[in-house]
């Protein structure tokens, strides 16, 4: 997963869960294929998710997710990253952006709305591992 920052904005994806309407925000990413390092995932998938190339910079930390989702079990193990790119630093406060497989929309929000849980962030922590 990647964390693209500006000051106190994330760019993150909105999606909820059908069972339990609950919407939720979660870091932009995704699986690694096998034979694949956690990095190189990181640039396929964002090209995937929103056509657009990263340089992954930082390795913040790695999370393990243990979660239910529209009523069933999840668990993953999540490579965060700080990642770089010029396509997203020429993106406005205002962009809406969407993954591309998905439809889910894609914007920037503020630290403090995810701190609130306004909406929640996932994986839980995450924004623990972005510097102050």
């Amino acid at each position: 997963m990647g964390l693209p920052v500006r000051g106190e904005y994330v760019l993150a994806s909105l999606g909820g869960d059908r069972s339990t309407g609950v919407e939720f925000c979660r870091a932009i990413g995704g699986g690694i294929d096998f034979g694949e390092t956690s990095d190189l995932a990181l640039r396929r998938e964002f090209q995937e998710e929103l056509g657009f190339d990263v340089e992954p910079t930082l390795l913040l930390g790695v999370m393990e997710n243990l979660f239910e989702f529209e009523g069933m079990p999840g668990h993953e193990i999540v490579h965060v990253y700080a990642i770089e790119s010029h396509e997203i630093d020429a993106l406005g406060l205002d962009a809406d952006l969407t993954i591309l497989d998905q439809g889910n929309p894609v914007r920037w929000y503020t630290r403090s709305q995810f701190k609130a849980r306004k909406p929640p962030l996932y994986p839980e922590g995450i924004l623990d591992l972005l510097p102050a």
